[in-house]
């Protein structure tokens, strides 16, 4: 397979720095803040991960398409990283279960992606220098005017995402027949998690990320779960107060990723912009109460400030990733509610910390 235009292209950071590829064949521009995945494998899974949204992916492993796409893989209804960066692109791939290349994935959603770009370069530069927004175009001849488009993209501290890429309406996940039910608040939730909590015998209902809490407790539910999500945390008042309000009344409460920032928020717990995000697929977390290390899938540039963590009388810090010490989970003392900072459903990534969809049936039932 043969694709033609494989024009010249450009990764543009908002310092200025400009790194050279090719257009793998679409064309156009696309606007993010630049990250990378250390992952290597699961790049299908990565693209459509909600918690992505806004961001241009960096991969480091060289090959990327190599083995396709299939559907049962997507974690959303769509690619939802801004844009892609890679070393080499695969227009062919040999996995026989495969139903698409991903040229054709990336083209039936017009999503901009760019190959033959020195990553390792990249990678290291956005390691030494932090986040930062950035571009990549395949209109060079537009440098100018798109620097001056850069320069007036929101950053993302203090932006708030998971309005972009929540449900709209409530639906429900799993089997109406469940001995449980767990109302879900997506703030940008991954169909893996809802295929791990239901596989506990639940049937979920998934509602808008700014449902009062009077409405998920219309349903009746044994549980109430905080997903993952883009963006930064503050922003998402109504969440705090949803996860203020289930704290108060001692119900069962999870949350993940961006649903652990929420539920230290509703506790006045800070939380802040990392110099560089978590995200790939082999990060170490220790747990405390086992005294053991686990394997994780990471993906987040937010962290929850560990010295108001510690000082907090009602929390404690449960996991703690081993890289840079900051906070991977905690539980409250008092109540029914525990978090994570990583995603425990593994889609991509190890089964280290599937225990933790047991621990939240556990936490249910008694």
């Amino acid at each position: 397979m043969k694709y033609k235009n494989r024009s010249e292209a450009i990764v543009l950071l908002a310092d200025g720095t400009i790194f050279y590829g090719k257009s793998i064949g679409i064309e156009g521009t696309a606007f993010g803040e630049i990250c990378f995945n250390t992952g290597m494998t699961g790049y299908q899974e990565i693209f459509t991960d909600p918690s992505y949204y806004g961001q241009l992916m960096v991969t480091t492993n060289a090959h990327i398409g190599n083995y396709g796409t299939l559907e049962d893989e997507s974690q959303s209804d769509s690619i939802k990283i801004a844009g892609l960066i890679c070393k080499n692109f695969s227009y062919e791939h040999t996995r026989p279960s495969g139903t698409s290349n991903l040229f054709d994935f990336f083209a039936q959603q017009n999503k901009v992606a760019i190959s033959d770009v020195d990553t390792r370069a990249l990678v290291i530069y956005i390691r030494e220098h932090g986040a930062q927004n950035a571009l990549i175009t395949t209109e060079v001849d537009k440098i100018d005017e798109l620097k001056a488009q850069l320069k007036t993209y929101p950053s993302m501290v203090g932006r708030e995402l998971a309005s972009e890429v929540s449900t709209k309406e409530p639906y429900f996940y799993g089997d109406e027949n469940a001995p449980l039910k767990v109302a879900a608040l997506d703030l940008g939730i991954k169909k893996s998690i809802l295929d791990n909590i239901s596989a506990q015998g639940v049937y979920i209902k998934v509602f808008p990320y700014d449902t009062d809490f009077a409405t998920l407790e219309a349903w009746n539910p044994d549980g109430y779960f905080l997903s993952n999500g883009p963006g930064d945390p503050e922003p998402l008042h109504q969440a705090q107060q949803v996860a203020k309000e289930i704290i108060s009344r001692n119900l069962p409460l999870f949350g993940i990723c961006l649903g652990h920032q929420v539920i230290a928020l509703a506790n006045g717990v800070s939380t802040y912009k990392m110099f560089n995000g978590h995200r790939g697929i082999n990060h170490p977390v220790l747990n405390h109460s086992t005294g053991k290390g686990e394997i994780t899938s990471q993906n987040h540039g937010f962290a929850v400030n560990r010295e108001e963590a510690e000082a907090h009388a009602d929390i404690e810090i449960t996991h703690t990733h081993l890289n840079d010490q900051t906070v991977a989970g905690l539980k409250m003392k008092s109540k029914k509610c525990f978090s994570v900072q990583y995603h425990p459903e593994a889609a991509p990534g190890p089964n280290d910390a599937k225990y933790l969809f047991n621990q939240f049936k556990d936490l249910i039932e008694n």
